[in-house]
């Protein structure tokens, strides 16, 4: 099984084999994340996403489809990283922003494990943050990671759920994203979808209610502004120099340090505290 986007070396956190483990903002900022040109959304993030980039459905399977940030139209291109690895942009998806942790979910179990990547040249025993005291516990700061993967990995429930309403109700129609740059290069985005208006408008009124009253409504029509965002991304592939150039300085984006970061709020149970392993 291949490892998740931007992981090299994903292993279990443990309190046995990381008890002096810090971690420190990386010099590379978020140059991971500067070879992939979409990333994964949580449907909570859909109405601060729509600003900035195209949302758009990709089909990953013949009976899956997933919620994506386009960043790019070339294959590993994201136009919102510099080549200094500064983000572009004031909002980094929560899939890129909780690197270098994660939370496995191994086989059939409800066990949610903490793991790091053990690549990340953050991590050390010398500068950082500490991620268990002395006495081999948690650290506030671990803890507000945790509280992060364990808020985005119920996001991601959340989304599951919007994905099967999306295909029970046949609103998805297939699309293409399409870039004409001034150079004459031509792209073509594939295999993409997007929800179809003329289907929404159509909706029996009890299917309706169902979307508006779990907030699911309000993340299609974030859907759909957010491709409004297509032209400025072909503005951003015909100039990435220009695109680099100009940065929002003032951005907390483009100067965070990309280390795990609090998600959207939401409104969810708890599900199962995740912890590191002894």
């Amino acid at each position: 099984m291949s490892n998740p986007m931007f992981y090299v070396n994903p292993i279990p956190l443990s309190t046995a084999a990381h008890r002096n483990l810090k971690v420190k903002p990386s010099d590379d900022g978020w140059k991971f994340s500067g070879k992939t040109n979409s990333v994964l959304l949580a449907g909570t993030e859909f109405p601060e996403a729509c600003k900035h980039f195209p949302i758009v459905f990709a089909k990953v399977s013949e009976k899956q489809v997933l919620p994506m940030a386009l960043l790019g139209f070339r294959d590993f291109e994201n136009l919102f990283v510099d080549s200094g690895g500064r983000w572009l942009g004031e909002y980094v998806p929560a899939y890129i922003r909780r690197y270098p942790f994660l939370l496995s979910q191994g086989g059939n179990s409800d066990v949610l494990t903490v793991c790091i990547d053990e690549s990340y040249p953050g991590f050390g025993a010398d500068e950082g943050q500490p991620l268990f005291d002395q006495d081999g516990e948690s650290t506030a700061y671990l803890k507000e990671v945790i509280k992060f993967l364990q808020d985005y990995h119920v996001q991601l429930q959340r989304t599951d759920v919007f994905l099967r309403n999306l295909a029970e109700f046949d609103l998805l129609t297939d699309a293409a994203a399409n870039a004409a740059l001034p150079d004459g290069q031509r792209y073509s985005m594939t295999g993409l979808m997007t929800v179809d208006e003329r289907k929404l408008q159509l909706l029996p009124d009890d299917q309706v209610q169902r979307l508006f009253r779990s907030g699911e409504m309000a993340w299609i029509y974030s859907h759909l502004i957010s491709l409004g965002n297509f032209s400025r991304l072909v503005s951003k592939a015909a100039s990435p120099e220009a695109a680099a150039a100009s940065p929002d300085k003032n951005s907390a984006a483009s100067k965070a340090a990309p280390l795990a970061r609090p998600a959207p709020a939401r409104k969810n149970p708890e599900p199962a505290q995740p912890t590191a392993r002894k």
